[in-house]
């Protein structure tokens, strides 16, 4: 026969009140295992070899205060549905004037410089694997770390011309005591989109030193750049980000392709970080890599179409036609969201 063994009563301590009890993240956790520092969590790269500093565990990670208990986007994002944003197209728009060929050729420019910082080899890959599709794939290949790299760059640029163009505006509107007729609240609109989007990835993955070196190099050349640009002629700075914007919808457009093609395996899977989910308002079961893919492609479609009409329009006294009402609703007409999508943009005998 066994004998009984009676076990003591477990006792609850309470911890003194000078100490404070929270629960951890994953990294803080991460950072506690040996011979882990730095909180490296398992799968996560940085864009370049430089070695991850301890105190950047994580981007930008919500500060708790004694009041504030969150703060929302200032700029709620536009519901998009599935159908909306699968119909999104990879469309051009027709150089007419010397204006619109200005535009083109530097966004040809732009793109060439993009291409070389990312190592973006699209058009030869695309001609090699016309004979040889395994060395097209094994030589000029994009990986995930290559894409993102790709998108963090080219969002941290994408961010500028609203910015610019909607102070600019401001200022304007205030030296000659007029009104901007909504050009302004749609300009900066544009702007933190583009940065949700730099912020989302961000959560994804972390630059190195030599990606941050070269955002900062472009971002201090591109501002300045486009502030003289605009105050010479808005016109033809709203068609080049037009034209910039078709190539961000072929950029994405691409990615979405690879994923399905099961090219980019990492991203099968992969759930869409919580600040995108908040943002765009991702619903249950719709919210992997994939998901988020198309709701940045539907973005830069819709900043496609808005600066291709801005570009058509009189740039002193046309009021925006994308926050205005109109007379007849029922009929196509520019809006915030996907409901009529135009892609090479609304002339303005259409909407003026």
């Amino acid at each position: 026969m066994s004998a009984m063994i009676s076990t003591p009563p477990i006792k609850t301590i309470s911890a003194p009140p000078w100490i404070q009890i929270r629960s951890i993240t994953p990294h803080e956790f991460m950072d506690m295992v040996p011979g882990n520092p730095g909180g490296r969590i398992v799968g996560q790269r940085n864009f370049t070899t430089t070695q991850s500093v301890p105190k950047t565990k994580e981007f930008f990670v919500a500060k708790e205060t004694n009041r504030v208990r969150k703060t929302p986007a200032a700029w709620p994002h536009p519901v998009y549905t599935e159908e909306q944003m699968n119909t999104v197209t990879v469309a051009h728009r027709e150089a007419k004037n010397i204006s619109d060929k200005v535009a083109l050729v530097a966004v040809k420019v732009l793109r060439w410089g993009l291409d070389k910082a990312t190592g973006y080899k699209h058009e030869k890959a695309t001609k090699l694997s016309q004979t040889d599709p395994a060395a097209a794939a094994k030589k000029y290949g994009m990986t995930e770390e290559k894409y993102m790299i790709r998108n963090v760059f080219l969002e941290s640029v994408a961010g500028v011309p609203g910015m610019v163009a909607g102070m600019i505006r401001h200022l304007n509107s205030m030296r000659r005591l007029k009104r901007d007729n909504g050009w302004i609240e749609s300009l900066l609109e544009e702007s933190y989109n583009e940065r949700m989007h730099l912020l989302t990835f961000l959560k994804m993955q972390k630059p190195g030193w030599f990606m941050k070196t070269m955002i900062l190099g472009a971002q201090g050349v591109w501002c300045n750049a486009l502030f003289f640009a605009y105050l010479i002629s808005p016109r033809t700075v709203h068609r080049f980000v037009g034209y910039l914007e078709e190539e961000a919808v072929i950029t994405y457009t691409r990615q979405i392709k690879d994923l399905d093609a099961g090219r980019l395996p990492k991203w099968e899977n992969l759930d869409a970080p919580q600040i995108a989910v908040e943002y765009w308002k991702m619903p249950e079961g719709h919210r992997k890599m994939r998901d988020l893919l198309l709701y940045v492609r539907a973005d830069e479609s819709k900043h496609r179409e808005v600066n291709h009409t801005l570009g058509n329009l009189n740039q002193k006294e046309d009021p925006n036609p994308f926050v205005s009402e109109y007379k007849d609703d029922s009929k196509p007409h520019p809006s915030k969201d996907l409901k009529f999508p135009k892609p090479t943009g609304w002339e303005r005998a259409e909407v003026i």
